[in-house]
């Protein structure tokens, strides 16, 4: 029962921030990718305040996964390396933190395009 109970938080998270998404693009003049940067800094301002920590823990993957937790990952990162390299670290951290999770991503576009076959129109 604890799975589904996961399960269901991770689902209403990501939901609810793909509804306030999808409510920008409807009912503002935001472009898409305004809003996706929006909701990076979103991410880093709710980290650095450490506002994200406990919304992450309760919601899962439902705020790890959207841009929000990629912006929270950057600012942990920061945050992290300056507290063990000091200044220097603000401009190493960010990428450090991230690179797992953009490597990945890397991989499995790679994979996709090597193994898709796509057919012209």
């Amino acid at each position: 029962m604890d799975f589904l109970w996961a399960l269901a938080k991770a689902f209403l998270a990501g939901g609810a921030l793909c509804a306030v998404g999808q409510l920008l693009i409807d009912r503002t003049a935001l472009t898409p990718a305004r809003i996706l940067t929006l909701y990076v800094v979103a991410g880093v301002v709710l980290g650095a305040a450490g506002l994200y920590e406990p919304f992450a823990e309760w919601a899962g993957a439902g705020a790890a996964v959207p841009l929000t937790g990629f912006g929270n990952t950057l600012a942990r990162g920061v945050r992290e390396a300056v507290a063990a390299e000091g200044l220097t670290g603000a401009l190493s951290g960010a990428l450090a933190s991230a690179s797992p999770g953009i490597t990945a991503a890397i991989i499995c576009g790679f994979l996709a395009a090597v193994l898709a076959k796509p057919k012209e129109k």
